[in-house]
């Protein structure tokens, strides 16, 4: 079985901060984290391929990310960043894939979960950055916070042509114990064919200090109840994840909180067929 973790980052603060590393809580991740930190850690761990993704909403980090895979065999592709509300949207992802390393270039995210408009995904100059995504062969990331998932819905449901996959199980609320706004929006998300979702980022959505495998069952469980293991995939969430857990501890948590005859498709097979690696 090849293993695929669909979802880490990297970032060097000398090339560029990353503003959203702020208090005290996030303090152990206001260093460096590279590749050369990630691949031992990946190797130990049985991990064949990896999927990096965006951090920043700056211009400049995707064709870093996407010159970085063009050179580490561990990398399979990149989800990156561009302004979905830009008029030239379609011609600047042609762009994009035609830099080097552009055939990494398989999706596209946009940290939704920051915008203040909670149907943000809803706006016509965002839904025709969606389309020219779709029309790209790209699929999107959704990193959003379960109030935002009504529009998730219908964006989804706007855009049949279009593979939404959803980051973190769309953030639920572990820590609180809660399942509810939450779970409904993710069984509507999930009723839609063109949506898939990422078994990743969840021990830091829990208390990182004390979460517990019992304690993050109760949402997996609405996942793989919703979508099925051929719609999820693993993510470490790498290095936000150390918050929480080693590199290796999101692996094996996410084997014991699935069947292991679903091990092929949750760790593996998902994610290689809705990126394309």
């Amino acid at each position: 079985m090849t293993v695929v973790d669909a979802h880490h980052h990297v970032w060097d603060l000398s090339v560029r901060d990353q503003d959203w590393i702020t208090g005290p809580e996030l303090a152990p991740l206001r260093r460096d984290f590279t590749m050369k930190d990630l691949e031992p850690e990946a190797r130990a761990a049985g991990v064949a391929r990896t999927v990096l993704v965006q951090t920043v909403t700056v211009p400049e980090e995707t064709p870093e990310f996407l010159a970085l895979a063009d050179g580490h065999d561990l990398i399979a592709g990149v989800v990156g960043w561009t302004d979905l509300t830009r008029p030239d949207i379609a011609d600047e992802l042609a762009r994009l894939r035609a830099l080097p390393g552009g055939r990494y270039l398989k999706g596209i995210r946009h940290q939704v979960q920051g915008e203040s408009d909670p149907e943000w995904l809803l706006r016509p100059d965002v839904h025709r950055g969606l389309a020219a995504v779709a029309d790209a062969g790209l699929v999107y990331d959704l990193v959003v916070l379960p109030h935002h998932l009504p529009a998730c819905v219908r964006a989804a449901a706007a855009l049949p042509g279009l593979t939404f996959v959803l980051d973190h199980l769309g953030k639920p609320p572990i820590a609180s114990g809660a399942l509810e706004p939450w779970a409904t929006g993710l069984r509507a998300l999930a009723a839609l064919p063109n949506t898939v979702a990422k078994l990743s980022g969840l021990v830091t959505e829990a208390d990182p200090a004390s979460w517990t495998v019992e304690g993050l069952r109760p949402y997996t469980d609405v996942a793989l109840e919703a979508f099925g293991p051929d719609r999820l995939m693993y993510g470490s969430d790498w290095p936000v994840c150390t918050l929480g857990a080693a590199y290796g501890d999101t692996l094996n948590l996410t084997r014991r909180l699935t069947d292991p005859h679903d091990h092929p498709q949750i760790l593996g097979t998902t994610a290689t067929r809705v990126y394309g690696l």
